[in-house]
């Protein structure tokens, strides 16, 4: 986790492991291709209540090369299957695993049941108004 630092920057809490698999192999027309899996679990900080959330990760990724954009029909395109990759003669495979993971997040991550900060507080606050009606009532 300490070296996948632009997500480290989005955790609640960067203690913890992920496992990853890559495996290559040859896709449609003869293209290299790569099958990424990473599963774990994500301390991520809930945008409601700012408190921890644990967020299960199980990401399947298949990913194929391809020398330019030009080369791609446009079922091909369409195809949510598979993403495609420039061919390079080098790849960083740590940053496509942290790539993959940060497109895998929910943009805003939150609990299915919380408050936010303050909430609980403003529900019990007594309103301003309920005085106006107890001097209603007498009049």
């Amino acid at each position: 986790m300490a070296k996948l630092a632009r997500l480290t920057d989005l955790l609640a809490d960067s203690t913890g492991c992920l496992r990853y698999r890559v495996e290559g192999g040859m896709g449609s027309c003869g293209r290299s291709l790569l099958v990424l899996q990473v599963d774990g679990v994500l301390s991520l900080c809930c945008q409601r209540c700012l408190e921890p959330l644990l967020y299960p990760l199980a990401l399947r990724s298949l990913l194929e090369f391809v020398a330019s954009d030009g080369d791609l029909s446009q079922e091909e395109l369409e195809d949510d299957s598979r993403d495609f990759l420039p061919a390079e003669k080098e790849l960083d495979v740590l940053a496509l695993i942290e790539d993959e993971i940060l497109l895998g997040l929910p943009s805003v991550p939150r609990h299915d049941d919380c408050v936010p900060p303050g909430g609980a507080r403003e529900l019990t606050k007594e309103s301003p108004f309920s005085v106006l009606a107890g001097l209603k009532g007498r009049a």
